[in-house]
């Protein structure tokens, strides 16, 4: 799996424009691929789990 600052960044872009949702990103901190921190730092807000 490729996790770093760089995906992180992509994350951002496409958050930016409107290509992943919040949602998205939620799923992607239930499966591990990022963690709550780094779903925080895309999106401005704190994580909350469902």
């Amino acid at each position: 799996m490729f996790k770093g600052t760089e995906f992180i960044e992509s994350l951002k872009r496409l958050y930016a424009k409107g290509n992943v949702t919040k949602e998205d990103l939620k799923t992607m901190v239930i499966n591990n691929t990022i963690t709550p921190e780094e779903y925080e730092e895309i999106t401005g807000e704190k994580y909350k789990a469902a």
